[in-house]
């Protein structure tokens, strides 16, 4: 089976991408959500995740609040790095194993969502990159309209990722998606007959 990873820093549009390809018939993996499952409770790196950064990460019912977690981490690149060591294994495996199955089922070609294949030395995992961008003006306020995130806590995040120009470079394809949907839709469109030929 073919594999490519599809990235682009926070608030490019990369869901609205995922959603794009699987609607053209291609299974997307969404990274983020594989590691919300493996630090779940009872999941394979909660325990670790815990013990490092301590009980104040949590909510209530006792999950990882994602949001107090990511104060920490999008502030320091040190504690950054250790929730890395300690997730990406576990999220790898996940990945594997998920993709394995697709494959099982019969699928030609997947993708893999993830926002960090570049920073984490991950692409040759992958047979090319895409990589999702738009101005960042638009990302800003895309974050700004996601959960109530402040222009300030906006940037941060932003600051600490590659920066987008340099990661678009790396990558083998862009998707440009900072026009209307129709005009992100026809690239997408365009790029998937290329990866199911």
């Amino acid at each position: 089976m073919r594999v490519f990873g599809l990235t682009g820093n926070i608030g490019a549009g990369k869901s609205t991408v995922a959603a794009m390809f699987r609607e053209a018939g291609i299974p997307v993996l969404d990274a983020d959500r594989i590691s919300r499952e493996v630090t779940a409770p009872g999941a394979a790196a909660y325990r670790d995740v815990v013990k490092e950064f301590g009980p104040g990460i949590l909510a209530p019912d006792g999950a990882i609040d994602r949001g107090r977690l990511a104060e920490i981490v999008f502030s320091d690149p040190v504690p950054r790095a250790r929730l890395e060591a300690i997730t990406h294994p576990a999220i790898l495996a996940a990945v594997k194993e998920s993709l394995a199955r697709l494959a099982r089922e019969g699928h030609r070609v997947a993708i893999v969502e993830a926002t960090l294949i570049h920073e984490s030395g991950r692409k040759g995992l992958f047979e090319s990159v895409i990589s999702v961008t738009c101005g960042p003006d638009t990302q800003l306020l895309r974050l700004a309209e996601r959960g109530g995130m402040t222009r300030e806590h906006a940037a941060a995040r932003l600051s600490a990722q590659m920066d987008a120009e340099e990661k678009a470079r790396a990558s083998d394809y862009v998707i440009d998606n900072s026009g209307d949907l129709e005009s992100t839709r026809l690239q997408v469109a365009r790029l998937a007959r290329i990866l199911l030929a």
